[in-house]
């Protein structure tokens, strides 16, 4: 990803709010499930640390990325910023964007 695209990403998601919360249970198997539901969807989530998880945010941010084939756009504080690309046209309006800054 360029520079461009990273800028536009960070711009679109600044008004989300996070979809998914890491609580007590942590990255457990039905929560990266329900991330990659949430990406082919949506293709730019929001993910909150609860303050009772035991997990550090870069970490985190790491495992759902490689567990999900994403991209980290950014984490502030306890909120992680996540893209893929959807394989469902219908569901790539933001991908769209961001092939065209390429």
């Amino acid at each position: 990803m360029n520079n461009k695209q990273k800028k536009f990403l960070r711009k679109e998601a600044h008004h989300l709010n996070p979809v998914a919360n890491i609580g007590k249970n942590g990255l457990s198997e039905e929560f990266m499930v329900q991330i990659d539901e949430l990406l082919e969807k949506r293709e730019l989530i929001k993910v909150h640390l609860l303050q009772n998880t035991d997990e550090e945010t870069d970490e985190a941010a790491a495992a759902i990325a490689e567990a999900v084939d994403a991209f980290v756009v950014q984490t502030i504080g306890r909120v992680i910023t996540l893209y893929r690309q959807s394989s469902e046209a219908k569901n790539q309006k933001v991908s769209t964007e961001v092939r065209a800054l390429a």
